[in-house]
């Protein structure tokens, strides 16, 4: 019961990524969100600003997370959680997995995948994303190159 509540929550916030609605995303992440994002800085990123204007770039591109630059008509999105793992501690829970990002091309089915971890926190009876921490799914190496 409480993987499968937090499951449910994890998956209704991901569709609110996937479909650029801010308000869903605004529900299901609290607003002193914190993440690394490995692709985007090194650096930790804070608060909902930044996701909110690119998930609102991507809805007037018609693109999703994953798939920039393709037209989500002409190229169906879809995500998979792999390996997923949840770990619940009372009103706090971890999912981690592997995001498998599949984008539907004429040449073929293009797969793009990181690792993932979203903390959340059950507040007022309410789930919410509080910390996400993302990291390549390749061997990056240990030290920055030239290093």
């Amino acid at each position: 019961m409480p993987e499968d509540e937090v499951l449910q929550f994890l998956k209704q916030h991901l569709q609110a990524i996937q479909e650029n609605d801010i308000p869903a995303y605004h529900a299901t992440t609290h607003p002193d969100l914190t993440l690394y994002e490995w692709w985007v800085t090194p650096h930790r990123l804070d608060g909902l600003p930044f996701h909110e204007f690119m998930m609102t770039a991507n809805k007037q591109r018609g693109t999703v997370f994953g798939a920039e630059g393709e037209q989500r008509e002409k190229a169906p999105v879809r995500f998979d959680l792999a390996n997923l793992h949840i770990q619940r501690y009372g009103d706090t829970a971890i999912a981690s997995y592997t995001l498998l990002v599949s984008t539907a091309l004429p040449e073929g089915v293009r797969v793009a995948a990181h690792n993932e971890s979203r903390v959340m926190v059950k507040i007022d009876g309410k789930w919410q994303v509080v910390h996400v921490h993302k990291s390549p799914a390749w061997q990056a190496p240990h030290t920055a190159p030239g290093v």
